[in-house]
């Protein structure tokens, strides 16, 4: 063998590579040693930032272990570890490594003989050429066997793990395991029963008949026919279920499903797994498939029609899993890869840190400080424009500063009155961000934050104002002299007020306590613990929660502006009408907001819509399809309000548009959340019926053309549509979309609309191509300023059921994009993660039916399903490797539980790569 080189520099790699036994013609794969008769190879690339010595004891930990696997036609990387990892049984491969090693260097050719890892660093081709060599000698077309050492054991050993991560394997979880049972047994005499085996071990709830089946598989390898086991009993399970080896996995695994302990598994035994597993992982169409899918398994594992398959059919299925992986052509990504973790660094001198971390919220941020502090600039002039001149005023003599501060509180609370209606004029806000450039300065997707900030404001001017007056204000004047008294008559008149009494009855104070009542009232119902219904109210006042508690609520600000209007004309200090302003700030805001309901009421009511098709879908999802008004022109991305008067004749709520611009009718994805979507469902679920068979949803209706009866269907208004976040995709190279359940519904429209675009573009330059000028379709109508080449959408639910909201259009999506612009990536939450044996059919099971059908077995779809959640640090890290330069923007539609941490990890790659994401947000 080779001794290490520390190579410095950019490609800061050092290699070894060990002889092989020419003549042998198997593919091997797997960590290489010193023997010149294992037939496997290995690189270690070095890490290190220089090249001093270091402890002997550290070495390894300088070097990463690339394990290839080698065929007649290609090489792939199926996994890196830090050297000397292989001795380790519990250590983890590094999944930044591994993900990235894999797209760069798995790569086919027709010939080997082409330089396979052309353009990485010098020591990598001297792997390439020893690599080539032993591939090319004696090839031989051999027998279909499965080598143990071949990746796709590797991939099988992953999937058929018992015990996960965070429950600990082998010795070292074997002490929580012990205290539970010590809990556990506490009242049955040190016997575990095999109902609590699976909390035992660390499995939750929904894992309890998958487990119960793993007791009693281990149970029969050990002759144990009670329903109860002792310490020492579990402690030979665990030992069994924690061990690492390939074989005593398969062997548990095969167990479970041989539930007659023959040594056979029959197509019924098939079945009963298929149904727990689906069970455990909330699979419940695999669940009602279960007979299907087990003749599946049965075809591929016994096509001699024996009737039973054994231990080393199940061994084959495992070891044939598909490649899926996605090859890079450029493998000089390696040398990035390995020269740097793109994980952000930690600085360790405090001032700096805090510095740095300043100048990137300022960089992040800058749109809303600008505009925030414009806004207390604002606020705190008219303030003390306001304190001071009723600092040189007679009243300041009786009332002093009290004065000064609650007449600057007010100034306050004008403007604020005036400005909270302007980020709720979404026509107008759609306009500016449509029409003109100030989108570049002005944060127009924090409207409704702004709005709340601008609530804030308005209470702290009412508290100025009311405390000051109450307080302080009026019983200075009620304790004042004769003499102090005498300049005030002509604001309070000839008698001195002698009570607080006086100033309640008066117009000022019954006006000013009805607004307070009112504004409180509407605050506190717009909180989100009132307006999601957080709180556990009783029943009674159940009805004061919601967002219908909180939709009423906000329109009494009808009253509160008459009312602050009134106020404003009956001042005690100030008797000149050119004085009294008030009227004056809300006069432009309150028309402007004025016209924009009646804009809604107008164009609802001249642009009616038609029910084409009605769907209810499993996850509470009713799909809405209308015919599009003559006119109604939107963008991917942006969304409309909808009004249903058989529901309330007055509640319009705002929806994602989920058809494309291009299409000839409008859709919108309902899920029922809260009182008045529950009700719509209902009104729309009496005129459905359940689907024929072909048709997708519980229930459906559709209108017919022709003289076939048709359903009546509630009447529908619509009004938009409205600017949004997402609608801004066009003007990215690349887009990186992200759907949380029901969120995935902007991003549905804007997949569709991106190859609607793009086939506009290919025809028009083929139309130009053959000398025709501009296409039919007449010119670039809706692709103007489209630059998006690449997407990625990523659409994350919990539920199996959910897949059935966007199935066609996923189809239709998969099936219309040819060039591969679009990657589709669907996520199952339900579905533990690979690695877990509770996953492991199913995995199998998609594998098989995919290859088969084309379909996916979980969503239903062309579309292969991924489970657990994603790695959101590797989908960047894969979208900055794959797109150097570029400017990415990434746009997430949800609950905010995902925001935070897709927006930092746009911070961080933005700041320690050349590629460039732009965060933006829509949370519901």
């Amino acid at each position: 063998m080779r001794p290490h080189e520390p190579y410095s520099g950019n490609n800061s790699d050092a290699e070894s590579v060990s002889s092989v036994r020419r003549g042998d013609r198997r593919a091997f794969s797997g960590p290489i040693s010193s023997s010149t008769t294992k037939p496997r190879k290995n690189a270690k690339f070095d890490l290190s930032s220089s090249s001093s010595s270091l402890k002997a004891a550290d070495e390894d930990d300088t070097y990463v272990e690339i394990t290839l696997d080698i065929r007649d036609d290609s090489v792939a990387v199926h996994s890196v570890h830090t050297a000397g990892a292989g001795q380790d049984p519990n250590s983890l491969e590094d999944p930044e490594l591994s993900l990235l090693a894999k797209k760069t260097l798995e790569k086919k050719s027709s010939s080997f003989r082409a330089s396979v890892l052309r353009s990485t660093s010098s020591r990598i081709k001297q792997v390439s050429q020893e690599l080539k060599r032993f591939t090319s000698l004696n090839r031989r077309t051999s027998t279909r066997r499965f080598d143990r050492t071949k990746s796709a054991a590797t991939h099988a050993l992953k999937g058929m793990k018992f015990i996960t991560a965070k429950t600990g394997g082998s010795s070292a979880g074997w002490g929580p395991v012990e205290k539970r049972f010590d809990e556990l047994t506490a009242s049955t005499n040190g016997l575990l029963p095999s109902s609590l085996f699976g909390q035992c071990i660390g499995m939750n709830k929904e894992s309890k008949d998958f487990a119960g089946e793993l007791f009693r598989a281990l149970a029969r390898r050990r002759n144990i026919t009670g329903d109860s086991i002792n310490k020492a009993q579990l402690k030979e399970f665990w030992d069994q279920i924690s061990d690492d080896s390939f074989d005593s996995r398969l062997q548990t695994f095969f167990d479970m499903v041989d539930t007659d302990a023959d040594g056979r598994i029959t197509e019924e035994e098939v079945e009963e797994i298929i149904s727990m597993s689906a069970s455990a992982n909330q699979l419940s169409t695999i669940q009602k498939q279960a007979k299907e899918y087990a003749a599946l398994i049965m075809e591929e594992l016994d096509p001699g029609n024996a009737g039973y398959i054994m231990i080393q059919n199940l061994e084959t299925l495992l070891l044939q899993a598909p490649n899926q992986s996605v090859r890079v052509s450029d493998s000089r990504v390696l040398s990035q890869l390995l020269s740097q973790k793109l994980k952000p660094t930690n600085e360790t001198n405090p001032i700096i840190r805090t510095y740095d971390k300043f100048l990137y919220f300022v960089e992040d941020n800058w749109q809303r400080i600008w505009v925030l502090l414009l806004w207390l600039g604002i606020c705190a002039g008219l303030f003390t424009y306001k304190f001071i001149q009723y600092r040189h005023r007679a009243v300041f003599n009786v009332m002093g500063y009290c004065v000064s501060i609650a007449k600057g509180g007010a100034e306050t609370l004008k403007f604020n009155m005036a400005l909270i209606l302007l980020p709720v004029c979404r026509n107008t806000i759609t306009w500016l961000r449509n029409k003109t450039k100030l989108g570049v300065i002005v944060p127009f997707d924090d409207n409704l934050n702004f709005h709340k900030v601008i609530a804030v404001g308005i209470s702290v001017g009412v508290g100025l104002h009311a405390i000051a007056h109450l307080a302080c204000d009026f019983p200075r004047l009620l304790h004042a002299t004769e003499e102090e008294y005498e300049p005030l008559k002509r604001f309070f008149g000839e008698e001195q007020p002698d009570n607080y009494w006086w100033f309640v009855k008066g117009v000022e104070g019954v006006t000013g306590i009805i607004m307070v009542v009112l504004m409180a009232i509407a605050f506190t119902l717009a909180t989100p613990w009132f307006r999601r219904n957080k709180l556990k109210v009783p029943k009674p006042l159940k009805k004061l929660t919601g967002f219908n508690a909180f939709w009423y609520s906000h329109h009494l600000f009808v009253a509160v502006y008459t009312l602050l209007v009134v106020h404003g004309i009956y001042l005690y200090l100030t008797k000149e009408w050119y004085k009294k302003t008030t009227w004056m700030y809300l006069a432009v805001p309150v028309l402007l907001y004025g016209c924009e309901r009646l804009i809604r009421a107008f164009r609802s009511g001249i642009k009616p819509v038609k029910i084409l098709k009605v769907a209810v879908y499993p996850g509470n999802v009713l799909a809405l399809h209308m015919s599009k008004p003559h006119g109604f022109k939107y963008k991917s991305g942006q969304y409309m309000f909808v009004n249903c008067r058989d529901v309330s004749p007055f509640e319009w709520h705002p929806f994602s548009i989920t058809s494309a611009p291009e299409d000839n009718y409008l859709s919108v994805h309902i899920r029922t959340l809260g009182d008045w979507t529950r009700k719509l469902k209902d009104v729309f679920s009496e005129v459905c019926q359940p689907p024929q068979a072909g048709k997708s949803g519980l229930l459906r209706a559709e209108f017919l053309q022709g003289g076939a009866p048709n359903p009546k269907f509630p009447k529908i208004l619509i009004d938009g549509p409205y600017g949004a976040p997402a609608q801004d995709y066009k003007k990215y190279d690349v887009v990186l979309l992200v759907g949380l359940g029901i969120g995935a519904t902007p991003m549905v429209s804007i997949v569709k609309d991106i190859i609607d675009n793009i086939e506009e573009k290919e025809s028009e330059a083929n139309a130009v191509e053959n000398g025709q000028g501009h296409s039919s379709r007449g010119g670039s109508k809706h692709g103007k300023g489209f630059r998006t080449k690449k997407a990625y959408f990523y659409w994350v639910t919990r539920e199996q059921g959910s897949f059935e909201w966007f199935k066609g259009i996923m189809n239709e999506v998969a099936e219309m994009d040819e060039r591969g612009v679009i990657e589709l990536h669907n996520y199952c939450t339900s579905v533990y993660e690979e690695g877990d044996a509770r996953s492991a059919l199913i995995t199998m099971l998609q594998s098989l039916h995919h290859a088969k059908n084309g379909v996916d077995v979980v969503s239903g779809t062309r579309v292969k399903s991924h489970f657990a959640k994603p790695n959101w640090r590797q989908v960047y890290k894969k979208i900055t490797l794959h797109h150097p330069d570029t400017k990415v923007g990434v746009f997430y539609c949800g609950t905010p539980v995902l925001t935070k941490e897709l927006s930092q990890l746009a911070s961080d790659f933005t700041r320690k790569t050349s590629t460039k994401f732009e965060f933006h947000k829509e949370n519901f």
